[in-house]
């Protein structure tokens, strides 16, 4: 089994920064892209930053310039930092990893969801 631990969210003022982390464990052979996605109340699910094995990102619009997603492949972990934070940027925050296991079939698997909240 693979779980995903997610840490990092809290309250922050807009102007401020905070940095997620996620690490995964269990049965892990390697894992491809891991990424962070965020759900808004009322809203739909979306991607804020993806990163593969070898370090290529890719970010939403809305957080370009401000968010940074980097990832320590030794400890299969991948953090988020968010700088500039915006009150549009609240949401639940979730990790995702596109995780291979010993058979080498590739499974997706997500975290639990840590809350980000921006104050005006």
């Amino acid at each position: 089994q693979v779980q995903l631990v997610e840490s990092g969210g809290g309250l922050v003022q807009a102007g401020g920064s905070l940095r997620l982390s996620c690490a995964a464990s269990g049965s892990i052979f390697s894992i491809n892209a891991m990424g962070w996605y965020r759900q808004a109340p009322g809203k739909q699910r979306e991607l804020v930053a993806a990163i593969t094995s070898g370090g290529s990102t890719n970010y939403a619009d809305s957080v370009k310039g401000r968010f940074t997603i980097s990832r320590d492949n030794a400890k299969n972990t991948v953090y988020l930092q968010m700088n500039s934070l915006k009150p549009e940027d609240t949401a639940v925050y979730y990790c995702n990893a596109g995780v291979i296991l010993g058979f080498g079939d590739e499974y997706d698997y997500w975290g639990q969801g840590t809350q980000v909240t921006v104050s005006s």
